[in-house]
């Protein structure tokens, strides 16, 4: 169906024209013109399939008339994390240009002076999360009884986070006659519960089974071990014709590492992940977008509604603990009717986290074969590149600690300059106690610096 037969106005839709498009998506089909008639409603979706535009549009339309004043938004939308927040004010910049609405993003990380500015001016739109938008409200900075349109993105990644104790006390502050609108690409239970007591007989738009399978993407598990699952990477990133990659991790501790490993071995590689503060985040992200870097290595911040054009492939460094998420991290590719590949790597341990993802999605990936000594070719190429490279400088520089580092980068048994023993301050002392593995839960505020030489001292040396 075409944007123009949907009731929008002739503004918007030049801006739509502006944008490239023409054809409205189904999510955006069922929802605009139900959202134009003011009614409430529930959108379930697949990631990727338009859910943003589909809130977006109506919103700029029905807004487009009336006055914001102080301190009271005329509207609210509420994001799980940041980039899902500023990801939607992009949207209303792009399709919003034609009108004059004002608006505010209100999100965590970043000074919250300009953002009280702003809403001391007033704005017609207010995107939020959760967490910054109840510490402004206790301040009393905001007031939400002037807001007559509620949206809430995301819902299911909302109850993951934590957010629906938030979410039911935001509700009760906003006016009881508002119009609201919740989207998600799955519906638990909890969310049905929150639909059901604060949405007034509302239309559901479901244009896919929840979390079932987006053809676009082709899926494989690919079997390894713990200690072989970087060499299992690279290998196949060399075997795959990669333009953009996600490679999600459990921990924001094997993000950092994994990133760094990477980098070691010459791939544009960055990362992304909740410890990292907003303006690094949203630099990071830039830097992936322009193409500066390729490869970025993710928690699952990224993995919910981040939309990034051409995003060719996701790996799955770890496989998920929820398998909703799995559904929405292989989601950054496929997008938008384009092909993608996702691979996931397993372990034995894996086991019941591969067959939750398969009752989930109803799909029995394929085990990937094909390739298989290619892969690991390719990661024993890289280690002798490495290896040749380090032999190289230390015969500039001499013998010593250098050709020790190049002995030990030339034994094939594991990938070069991994370990803590070949980043030992002097290579004649015994390594000392090795840390715990990336795999261990723990908190990521530990040391990083470089290793004192006391610790590396055993008794008797």
């Amino acid at each position: 169906m075409k944007f123009a037969d949907l009731g929008l106005s002739d503004e918007l839709l030049r801006a739509i024209d502006e944008a490239g498009y023409s054809e409205a998506t189904p999510i955006q089909a069922g929802a605009i013109p139900s959202v134009l008639m003011m009614r409430d409603m529930i959108g379930i979706a697949q990631t990727g399939t338009g859910k943003t535009a589909s809130f977006v549009l109506p919103m700029i339309d029905i807004l487009a008339h009336g006055r914001a004043r102080a301190l009271m938004p005329r509207s609210l939308i509420l994001e799980p994390t940041r980039e899902l927040a500023a990801q939607v004010a992009e949207n209303f910049e792009k399709y919003g240009k034609h009108h004059k609405l004002s608006m505010a993003l209100l999100i965590g990380g970043v000074q919250m002076g300009d953002q009280v500015k702003a809403l001391e001016k007033g704005v017609d739109v207010l995107i939020a999360t959760p967490g910054r938008l109840m510490d402004l409200f206790e301040r009393g900075k905001i007031l939400l009884t002037g807001c007559n349109l509620l949206v809430i993105d995301e819902a299911d990644r909302m109850l993951d986070m934590g957010f629906i104790p938030d979410i039911e006390n935001i509700c009760t502050k906003l006016p009881a006659n508002r119009q609201t609108l919740l989207f998600s690409a799955t519906m638990p239970p909890p969310i049905k519960k929150l639909a059901d007591k604060f949405l007034s007989n509302p239309k559901t738009i479901e244009v896919a089974r929840p979390a079932s399978r987006n053809e676009n993407i082709e899926q494989f598990l690919v079997k390894t071990s713990e200690r072989g699952k970087r060499d299992t990477l690279r290998g196949l990133i060399e075997a795959e014709d990669i333009h953009t990659a996600i490679i999600f991790c459990n921990r924001k501790t094997t993000v950092r590492e994994l990133a760094k490993s990477l980098q070691r071995y010459r791939y544009k590689a960055g990362e992304i992940h909740g410890d990292m503060d907003q303006s690094s985040r949203i630099a990071e992200l830039d830097r992936f977008k322009n193409g500066t870097i390729n490869i970025l290595v993710a928690s699952d911040v990224a993995a919910r509604g981040l939309d990034v054009k051409g995003v060719s492939h996701v790996f799955n460094f770890d496989a998920p603990w929820h398998p909703d998420d799995y559904v929405h991290r292989i989601g950054r590719t496929g997008r938008a009717g384009a092909k993608g590949r996702a691979f996931t790597l397993v372990t034995p341990s894996d086991d019941e986290a591969i067959d939750n993802i398969q009752k989930l999605t109803g799909y029995k990936i394929p085990v990937h074969t094909g390739d298989a000594s290619e892969t690991e070719a390719a990661a024993s190429e890289q280690g002798k590149e490495i290896a040749e490279s380090t032999r190289g400088r230390s015969a500039r520089g001499g013998r010593g600690k250098g050709a020790a580092k190049a002995e030990k980068a030339a034994k094939p048994a594991s990938a070069p300059v991994e370990t803590k023993a070949a980043k030992s301050p002097r290579g004649d002392r015994k390594p000392a106690p090795s840390a715990r593995r990336d795999d261990q839960d723990g908190p990521d505020d530990g040391w990083n610096g470089p290793m004192p030489d006391f610790l590396s001292v055993g008794f008797g040396s």
